[in-house]
């Protein structure tokens, strides 16, 4: 077998294994390992920035660990557009109903551009204001302020490429947006150096003379960012326009449809409140982390950003179990999603913890590849110590509220993370922070993964989700895609 032969077998597409019927482990596997590939990919833009930034200044790295929370943020607030669009699908897909899916993921596509507009354009005014609040310094606002503005112009391209990650996922397909995405993180990682620091070429050609290209510092990392993922997009919706690969979407499909919108929000809003909800804990947690120095804070940021991609399998598989539950519900199978979502927990539980005892060990050597600080090394190395044994829990309450998601019970999903973050990490990192210092804000991070597991696998236990299916709730449309009655919603 040749190498390219070895590289496909490690990929399967939709066409070659049933989310509905026969073994859960391989189906699981094949769904989720692009996921963790895309995710990887995904990291790589955040792990870029914060390498190439921490090489330019200390104020650079302090001032992306204040402005990658409000990217959350934003995208947060909008991100139940997607999460509501890719249940749709893998519901209506494995129910059979491919004409829904499309007009699903077509009307997703149209309130995805205008959430996204919206939201940019009140991004780009409020961020001076909304910096200023998460106590960002004199030294690290200016930078933190440019590096938001371009990104919440280009807003658009960034999350408009989540929601075609999001479609394509709900409809089994996770390879495309996986390939996608390496292109447009390559792009990202050449292209980041020389927009941070500048360029110049000497010709000896007298004609020539010397070219040049101006530092732009931190600004440049937001553009690399903003102008990969927008031709990220651009190619992601040529290939659902297609429909070559995965779901399809019509122009005819995309006219605004009130009703449709409806269906959208109240499927989607718990998850804008769950991700809202987590963005909203890392901005307050911010204000907490920007009591102290800013070695504290760039600690935090390089911190956050190797939590990242310890919890890539978790998020991914919990992505493959949301498309598996959301299937398996469609097709009227729950006890089948229960499973699925039990096998995820149990095996992310063990890959994870493996996975904190080395980071564990490995702390320092970690923390020293983002910064040539000693003092943001060793607290660095402190706060991946403190959270590091607690990581596979973190991979018991992905697996669930993933499950609940794909089977539409958002509202759980978000009430999860709520207690989570707001009820339990919050007031531990506030009170702790005092007599403890930065300690115990790397406690609150520890306490709350654990019992957030436990608020998760007791919920889903009790079984509430089963009754769920979106399926039965269905938009009539005629062969020019127009809606000829609604279905109550």
């Amino acid at each position: 077998m040749g190498i390219r032969s070895r590289v496909s077998a490690l990929f399967k597409g939709p066409e070659e294994f049933d989310l509905t019927s026969g073994g859960i482990g391989k189906p699981l596997f094949f769904l989720s390992m692009p996921i963790v590939i895309t995710n990887l990919f995904q990291t790589a833009y955040n792990l870029a920035d914060t390498f190439w930034l921490g090489q330019y200044s200390t104020d650079a790295l302090a001032a992306i660990s204040f402005a990658f929370p409000m990217v959350f943020l934003l995208i947060s607030l909008g991100m139940g557009i997607s999460v509501a669009g890719s249940v749709l699908v893998a519901q209506f897909t494995g129910a059979g109903e491919e004409r829904d899916a499309e007009y699903a993921a077509s009307q997703t596509v149209t309130f995805a551009v205008i959430v996204s507009f919206v939201l940019g354009i009140a991004g780009y005014f409020g961020v001076d204001t909304f910096l200023s609040l998460m106590g960002a310094s004199e030294d690290v606002l200016p930078m933190a302020t440019s590096y938001m503005e371009v990104i919440s112009l280009g807003l658009l391209f960034m999350f408009g490429f989540f929601v075609f990650v999001a479609l394509m996922r709900g409809y089994g397909d996770t390879i495309t947006p996986m390939l996608v995405m390496f292109g447009s993180v390559v792009l990202n990682i050449i292209i980041d150096p020389f927009l941070i620091f500048g360029w110049t070429v000497v010709e000896n050609a007298p004609l020539v003379g010397t070219i040049s290209f101006p530092e732009l510092g931190i600004e440049g990392a937001a553009i690399a960012t903003v102008f990969s993922r927008a031709l990220a997009l651009v190619v992601g919706l040529a290939i659902m326009f297609r429909g070559n690969r995965g779901v399809q979407i019509h122009l005819r499909d995309m006219a605004p449809d009130l009703s449709y919108l409806r269906r959208l929000v109240r499927i989607g809003l718990p998850a804008s409140v769950e991700g809202t909800g987590r963005a909203l804990s890392m901005n307050l947690l911010l204000v907490i982390v920007a009591m102290f120095p800013d070695t504290v804070v760039a600690a935090y940021g390089i911190g956050t950003r190797v939590f990242s991609v310890v919890f890539l399998p978790a998020i991914a598989v919990a992505r493959g179990v949301e498309t598996m539950t959301g299937q398996n519900m469609g097709a009227d199978k729950p006890d089948r999603a229960a499973k699925a979502a039990g096998l995820a927990a149990t095996v992310l539980f063990g890959v994870l913890t493996l996975a904190g005892v080395l980071v564990w060990f490995i702390a320092a050597p970690i923390a020293d590849l983002f910064t040539t600080d000693p003092e943001v090394v060793e607290i660095t190395t402190q706060f991946l110590r403190y959270v590091a044994l607690s990581f596979g829990f973190i991979g018991i309450m992905r697996a669930y509220t993933g499950s609940f998601r794909g089977a539409g019970k958002t509202l759980t999903a978000a009430a999860i993370s709520v207690l989570m973050l707001g009820i339990i990490r919050f007031p531990i990192a506030w009170f702790a922070a005092g007599p403890m210092g930065e300690s115990g804000i790397w406690l609150s991070f520890a306490v709350s993964n654990v019992a957030g597991a436990l608020i998760a696998y007791g919920w889903y236990r009790r079984g509430t989700w089963r009754d769920s299916n979106l399926t039965e709730a269905k938009v009539d449309i005629d062969e020019a895609g127009v809606e000829m009655s609604a279905d109550g919603d």
